[in-house]
């Protein structure tokens, strides 16, 4: 069944019928075997195979340039001459050169092909995150005649328009999960409201006093994870707590702790109440939306969380303005660019913020989130000549201290379980 090629190209045969002799060089040594099928008598199903036994006469073949790829590499080829698979080199196990190497060069280059992010990009995106909010929250204050609901209309209408092409490309469908449509509704009617009290506190106290409060959503969201998704709250929770609730009281000055006669208010007292109410309220509301994010987790996709925020904000805005009688344009066109700017600015905001969280662990962002409050403060003395009084730097120093040992609480542990 098998012919013995010598090294002068002759042939010594033990079948009469050989399918193919080739060529051998001086020193080497060939052996061709042949596969039979069950069906003896069936020529055409018979298969040639050769098994090249290099010496060392063919290394120095090789080194001379002569060699031909083709005809050093071991394997297999059939009577068709359909190409042969490339056998392990050295060990002749019939193995392929990516089954050799393990494919271990292949999964290098892959490694090595992956985009690394850079140190610090997400930082960098959560810096621009914060100032982008900042700018809408000073424009929202600069804005005059329009009601904060139909800001927070012209807004989610935007960002609707905005987010329909990438759900599309995504693929994620409009109405998510049937289990999780319930969810997707709260976090659409509880951001909205969040956005709609953010922006009334805004245009009712000063603009640092309105950014201090609102930012103290962090200290809440720990507190209703506690609550309703059981996790864990240590005694760092409740003085985080504390400190937030002190510095709302050092903003808010009720008369009942500080007296009647409150000074360095923007407008009377109880347009300062009310906005600080609105804000405290949207940053519970804000609170809660942040509960139910960490409920869908990532069964959701986010395009559809931001569908269902803009979709439901719309529509409760709109309800809204007509109840109020409150719909009306402005009659000055740079307010209607101020208006557009807000729902731009706003949508790249979310967009940047998204980014950090993708390539920057959370702690480290809720950090770099600090920036809000010293930005609000730098704008309101620069873009609304206002000096921020010492309660208000009080209160701001509580609050931020109090997020800031959350956000380095929750890194800690994420550094540790990694």
């Amino acid at each position: 069944m098998g012919d013995y090629i010598g090294s002068n190209g002759s042939v010594t045969s033990h079948d009469s019928k050989v399918v193919s002799i080739v060529p051998s060089r001086e020193g080497d040594i060939r052996v061709v075997f042949r596969k039979v099928d069950d069906d003896a008598s069936d020529d055409d199903e018979h298969l040639t195979d050769r098994l090249h036994l290099s010496t060392q006469s063919q290394d120095n073949y090789d080194r001379d340039g002569h060699g031909d790829d083709s005809e050093m590499a071991l394997g297999s080829c059939n009577v068709n001459g359909s190409p042969s698979k490339r056998g392990c080199p050295l060990l002749c196990c019939g193995k392929d050169d990516a089954d050799y190497t393990g494919g271990g060069g292949n999964s290098d280059r892959k490694e090595e092909d992956k985009k690394v992010p850079c140190s610090g990009l997400g930082l960098v995106y959560a810096l621009m995150a914060s100032l982008f909010f900042s700018l809408v929250a000073l424009l929202v204050k600069k804005i005059e005649g329009v009601h904060a609901v139909e800001i927070s209309a012209i807004r989610c209408f935007f960002q609707m328009i905005f987010v329909i092409p990438l759900m599309i490309y995504y693929n994620t469908g409009f109405l998510g999960p049937r289990n999780m449509r319930i969810y997707l509704f709260l976090r659409g009617f509880l951001g909205s409201n969040a956005m709609i009290l953010l922006f009334y506190a805004v245009q009712q106290m000063p603009l640092a006093d309105a950014t201090v409060i609102m930012f103290s959503n962090p200290v809440f969201t720990a507190l209703l994870a506690w609550i309703f998704l059981k996790e864990r709250c240590t005694i760092w929770d409740v003085v985080f707590t504390a400190f937030t609730l002190t510095g709302v009281i050092l903003i808010a000055r009720p008369p009942f702790l500080f007296g009647e006669r409150v000074t360095g208010l923007e407008g009377d007292y109880q347009s300062h109440i009310k906005g600080t109410a609105a804000a405290f309220a949207g940053a519970v509301g804000a609170a809660c939306t942040m509960v139910i994010l960490r409920k869908m987790g990532k069964s959701v996709h986010y395009y559809l969380s931001v569908w269902y925020y803009a979709v439901i904000g719309l529509a409760e805005c709109v309800v809204m303005l007509f109840a109020l009688g409150e719909w009306s344009l402005p009659s000055c066109g740079t307010d209607r660019w101020i208006m557009m700017m807000i729902a731009v600015l706003g949508i790249a905001g979310q967009t940047f913020l998204t980014k950090a969280l993708q390539v920057e662990k959370a702690g480290p962002v809720a950090l770099m989130r600090t920036i809000d409050v010293v930005l609000a403060f730098i704008f309101q003395f620069l873009f609304l000549n206002r000096k921020p009084t010492w309660w208000s730097l009080g209160g701001a120093l509580c609050v931020v201290s109090s997020t800031s040992g959350v956000a380095l609480k929750k890194w800690i542990s994420s550094t540790r379980k990694t």
